[in-house]
């Protein structure tokens, strides 16, 4: 069945029982979660919602979802990084919620998560997997309804979200200063005003050894002209932030924050791992250079003591891996407390990237979100969703007011890029 008849079925039953109620109720229809679901008669459609089956597809670094129900309407979701050889947890957790209504979003996160407790249910792959299912659910939910997603997380602060592209230099060999400059201009150039490098590189050849974190003075330099050449390319106007992946040691984080503030960057991202905390503080408060982190930091809980004693000063968790939009506005109204921006990690397909645009507009403390430059570059990323809007215009996204999170997969266009030897959708 398709989606406009399974909409045009779903809210004649609706009308049905609706009219079984005073005329006063029915003014309220699509005008805000709750007053959806306070007018919505307890023997109506909704109320007999339920889930029938969960599967799903892997492409690359990314797990897809898809919930089915009882009356043809579905719900699509994203996970990434921690989901390899997570095909039996998906199908799991799927066994876990059939029967019952996707409505309870909050709910049915809590049943998978505490039934997990001793199955690693604290962070990593589990936690991965069930951000992606609580994606879904919300998707799911937002259709049944007739609301977009923001709408049902208690509205929206901006019709747009800010975006920096990640120019992915990393895929070259030994990029250069000039490399930099080019790619910052090629950016500038498609809109954006704000930029993202990567300083790491594993294959410098100043580098000391493959197990020492401390940075040589070449590599200091390297990543200090890289940079600067950027800066100088784009001029003061354009924000540049630099990605470290954790590879460095808490001296060699210390010493390249330093040596950057004259390049007046929006953010330094994770010099060194994530485990610990109080090492992080220690290199925020030796400079002005701000320091950001969090894209492997896995719960609400995960970002507690981070924020309790100031370990950053900007927050990046990812919905498609810390937990799920609920839990990724738990993590921004939690920083909010802290008057800490929040500023998600983005590397999923546009159907995450717009998921993820959902809480970025439902939050007031939003800084700024990631956006890819291989959605410009890599057909793959155009061909697994269906959305026939801009994805984005001016360093900005436009989010959906659809149903739901507004972009669907493209389950037959997918399937060329899945990968061999494991179930798709099945």
């Amino acid at each position: 069945m398709t989606k406009a008849n399974s909409r045009r079925s779903f809210i004649s039953k609706a009308a049905l029982m609706a009219a079984m109620t005073p005329m006063a109720s029915l003014s309220a229809f699509g005008q805000g979660y709750q007053q959806a679901v306070d007018r919505t008669p307890k023997a109506s459609s909704p109320s007999n919602l339920k889930i029938t089956d969960l599967k799903c597809g892997y492409i690359r670094g990314s797990l897809f979802v898809k919930i089915y129900t009882n009356q043809d309407i579905w719900g699509c979701g994203e996970g990434v990084d921690a989901i390899p050889g997570t095909y039996y947890l998906v199908k799991n957790f799927g066994e876990r919620i059939k029967g019952k209504s996707p409505l309870n979003v909050h709910r049915l996160f809590e049943d998978i998560r505490k039934s997990g407790f001793f199955q690693g249910a604290q962070s990593g792959m589990y936690i991965a997997v069930l951000s992606a299912v609580e994606s879904a659910l919300w998707d799911l939910a937002g259709k049944a309804l007739g609301l977009p997603v923001y709408q049902l997380l208690g509205g929206k602060f901006r019709d747009k979200v800010r975006v920096y592209c990640d120019t992915a230099l990393y895929q070259r060999n030994l990029p250069r200063p000039e490399d930099f400059a080019e790619a910052a201009r090629v950016s500038r150039n498609m809109g954006f005003n704000a930029i993202k490098f990567d300083l790491d590189q594993a294959n410098d050849p100043n580098k000391y050894d493959w197990y020492n974190w401390t940075a040589s003075p070449a590599e200091l330099q390297r990543m200090y002209d890289q940079l600067a050449a950027a800066r100088e390319a784009v001029g003061p106007t354009i924000d540049i932030c630099a990605d470290m992946h954790g590879r460095y040691d808490a001296v060699t984080a210390q010493t390249i924050a330093k040596r950057l503030e004259p390049l007046n960057l929006m953010w330094l991202e994770e010099p060194i791992p994530a485990e610990n905390v109080e090492a992080y503080k220690l290199i925020t408060e030796s400079t002005s250079t701000p320091i950001c982190a969090g894209e492997n930091h896995y719960l609400a809980y995960g970002f507690r003591r981070m924020l309790e004693i100031g370990a950053v000063d900007i927050v990046m968790p990812d919905l498609q891996k810390c937990g799920g939009l609920g839990e990724g506005q738990r993590i921004a109204n939690l920083a909010g407390l802290y008057y800490i921006p929040f500023a998600p990690h983005m590397v999923a397909s546009f159907l995450g990237a717009m998921a993820c645009a959902h809480v970025c507009a439902s939050v007031p403390n939003f800084m700024i979100m990631e956006w890819q430059s291989y959605f410009h570059t890599q057909p793959m990323f155009k061909e697994i969703v269906t959305y026939d809007g801009d994805w984005v215009k001016d360093s900005f996204i436009t989010v959906s007011d659809k149903p739901g999170i507004g972009v669907e997969i493209n389950e037959s266009s997918m399937k060329k890029y899945a990968i061999p030897g494991v179930p798709f959708f099945e």
